[in-house]
């Protein structure tokens, strides 16, 4: 900001504002509320805007208001208008305008957005970064067939971040694969709302879901359908049946073979428990890549 021909009053807001804005943006996303006393709709938004701050502190999000009628040289500076007007700065510079927003849900999308996208320092990113590695490490783990030595690495994860999807989900998963299905039920329950609806999350419900169906002989299904292989119900019993005891590849080719004959049966119940056990799996896992590239030729050709 140009400071040439400024009184001292001036120059002093100035620095001020490099102080309060600029300098933190450097590192943190800053929200800057332009408003004022006499405006209702400021005072409207006002406490969402803090609300929203609160709530996103640990990430590196901080807000600054500015009343326009104090501090006017940094509203001529901004060519503000009409209030409340409001920015995301990052680095400096406005990196959004996000005065069109005014609900709490509105804006915080916009602000994940910025958040996905710019190199944001706060304490959660940082303990992400520092997490990331010991979850991949507990993953391998649990994939390599030693689902004990997986609960520890993730319990010890948990004690850093107790609320953490991705942690919450491998610890689970190993509770299941100990057969410890109720503790991994009480892990995941346990998590605040806004956990609730993570991918991880799903995956590890889809998992105890599977876990969960009681193991049957599956002789009773096989003579159905060597009576009436159009027994839809009898080949997706013994899908579940399948994946119960964890044979999986099996279990996706009764699956696959009900959609085969009747994609649409019973509403399309076979492809919900296909995605299911992807989605159980771990849709990146390469087996259930190749799962779904079936599904796809299945339903496309």
């Amino acid at each position: 900001m140009a400071t040439l021909g400024m009184s001292a009053d001036e120059r002093e807001a100035i620095r001020s504002f490099q102080k309060r804005v600029l300098e933190p943006s450097l590192e943190n996303l800053v929200i800057l509320d332009f408003w004022a006393e006499w405006c209702g709709p400021c005072k409207q938004l006002g406490p969402v805007l803090e609300k929203v701050a609160e709530d996103y502190a640990d990430k590196g999000v901080k807000l600054v208001k500015v009343d326009v009628d104090q501090e006017k040289v940094i509203a001529a500076q901004f060519q503000i208008r009409s209030i409340p007007t409001v920015y995301a700065i990052f680095g400096g510079q406005p990196v959004a305008d996000l005065t069109q927003y005014r609900s709490e849900g509105q804006i915080k999308r916009v602000i994940d957005q910025l958040l996905g996208q710019l190199p944001v320092k706060g304490e959660a990113q940082a303990l992400e970064a520092e997490i990331e590695p010991l979850i991949a490490m507990g993953e391998e783990v649990l994939a390599g067939g030693d689902p004990e030595r997986a609960e520890n690495i993730f319990r010890q994860i948990a004690d850093m971040a107790p609320d953490h999807p991705e942690v919450a989900s491998g610890l689970a998963r190993a509770l299941i694969a100990l057969d410890r299905r109720d503790e991994a039920r009480a892990v995941l329950e346990g998590l605040p709302e806004a956990a609730q609806a993570d991918p991880a999350v799903a995956r590890a419900r889809a998992a105890l879901d599977i876990a969960s169906t009681p193991a049957v002989d599956t002789s009773g299904f096989q003579q159905r359908l060597a009576a009436d292989p159009d027994d839809h119900e009898a080949r997706l019993e013994l899908a579940n049946a399948l994946m119960s005891g964890g044979r999986r590849d099996e279990a996706a080719d009764a699956l696959l073979e009900v959609i085969r004959r009747d994609r649409n049966w019973n509403e399309g119940a076979a492809r919900t428990r296909f995605l299911q056990l992807l989605e159980a799996q771990g849709l990146e896992d390469p087996w259930a890549r190749a799962q779904r590239r079936r599904l796809s030729a299945l339903l496309f050709t």
